[in-house]
């Protein structure tokens, strides 16, 4: 097992900040971290791997106030893994929704880029496909 690692070694290893990390445990996210002789966090794997999958949500767009109610509904136990699962598919289905959204987005920017560059083409009626002038005296025949 690795010892704990202080609040300083957790920010690096998660790229969030001390203050994000207090500020995680005071609102909830994070429960109580336990404490050196000294009061220094003094944060277990467990703790880093929960505070990763926290990330996790972070990055799917998952409101505070939603990542707050299933850390409270984790810290009640066992008996709310169902509604944990629950909770975790509805996200699941809006996290696809977004991706989905995002691709059919990038389907319209790839269309409009490639509309852009038929125009491009179309405005230089003297130059090659490679940009090069037609009539460039330099050029060989």
């Amino acid at each position: 097992m690795e010892s704990p690692l202080g609040i300083d070694d957790v920010a690096r290893r998660t790229g969030l900040t001390v203050h994000t990390l207090r500020y995680y445990e005071r609102i909830g996210l994070i429960a109580p971290v336990a404490r050196a002789a000294g009061g220094q966090r003094r944060y277990a794997a467990s703790d880093i791997a929960w505070i990763e999958f926290l990330l996790r949500l972070r990055t799917t767009n998952m409101p505070i106030g939603k990542m707050q109610a299933f850390a409270r509904l984790r810290g009640a136990g066992d008996a709310t893994v169902a509604q944990r699962r629950r909770m975790l598919e509805a996200h699941l289905a809006d996290v696809l929704a977004e991706i989905e959204a995002m691709r059919r987005s990038a389907e319209a920017l790839q269309a409009k880029i490639g509309h852009y560059r038929g125009m491009e083409q179309s405005l230089a009626p003297d130059s090659t496909p490679d940009g090069g002038p037609l009539d460039d005296p330099e050029r060989p025949v």
